[in-house]
């Protein structure tokens, strides 16, 4: 028994040592006929990697000719199965403009959209590659409105929109904890601006006259009058969208120190006129 398990381990490594070398031998000797007959073999047993190596090799031998059609939509492909997302997009694009024709072309169209939704980071990097995939899955719809993929690519949209909406939320919230006030309005302004139905909007609301409330109660004494006016505005506009928000009671007591801190500008005037 154990004989048997030895015979067919070394019998496994001997195939994949001769597998190894023949995929050597066409790579780097091979016809351009026996490359792309290889390279299409290992595409359809998913190895991927190794299909790819290949099809570098015979695509400018076939530029122009009628198999370059499915050489790109296979390379593509292999890009995509191996999760190389961004290349993937990128071959799955140059498939759509070389070939409009193609019966494959709205199916390439999508998965370059997905690809560039695949490729998106998370919130807290860049967002260039999430902007770009909003772009990619719009174009898409705009093409392909009765598309079988419309209802995942919509849902793939908002994915992407409520991580720039995070992200947008998440640096005014940063601004506000270094305690770069001016900063802090201007961007949850801009939040509340670009995310109309934003789930953010309570909390940043809250933080924006968090912020201006801060802001104006150390401010000098040039710009404290209209900054505290400022906050008392951003308190009326926070109780108009939550009048029963928790948060209530607290900025009702700040509220209160805006008035009398305003009081005694007026009462300081006032003595300053009367001299």
């Amino acid at each position: 028994m154990l004989k048997n398990k030895i015979y067919i381990l070394i019998l496994l490594v001997t195939l994949g040592f001769s597998s190894c070398g023949e995929y050597q031998k066409v790579l780097n000797k091979g016809k351009v006929e026996e490359q792309y007959a290889m390279a299409t073999k290992l595409y359809e047993e998913q190895k991927y990697n190794k299909a790819i190596q290949l099809f570098e090799k015979v695509t400018p031998s076939y530029r122009g000719k009628p198999q370059m059609e499915r050489i790109q939509f296979m390379v593509a492909q292999s890009h995509y199965n191996t999760k190389l997302y961004t290349l993937a997009a990128y071959y799955y694009d140059k498939f759509v403009k070389n070939y409009p024709k193609s019966s494959k072309i709205e199916e390439a169209a999508y998965l370059s959209a997905h690809s560039h939704f695949l490729a998106s980071p998370a919130f807290s990097l860049d967002q260039k590659d999430t902007n770009e995939a909003i772009t990619a899955l719009q174009n898409f719809l705009f093409k392909y409105p009765e598309s079988e993929h419309s209802a995942e690519a919509n849902e793939n949209i908002k994915i992407l929109t409520k991580k720039l909406e995070k992200k947008s939320f998440e640096i005014a919230k940063q601004y506000y904890h270094t305690e770069d006030y001016i900063a802090a309005i201007v961007a949850f302004d801009n939040l509340l601006g670009e995310f109309l139905g934003t789930s953010y909007k309570e909390e940043a609301l809250y933080l924006k006259f968090m912020s201006a409330y801060k802001l104006g109660m150390n401010s000098f004494i040039i710009k404290k009058e209209t900054r505290l006016n400022d906050a008392k505005k951003a308190f009326d506009r926070f109780k108009r969208s939550f009048p029963k928000s928790d948060y209530i009671p607290e900025l009702e007591k700040l509220v209160k120190n805006l008035d009398e801190e305003l009081n005694s500008i007026i009462a300081l005037k006032t003595e300053t006129n009367g001299l």
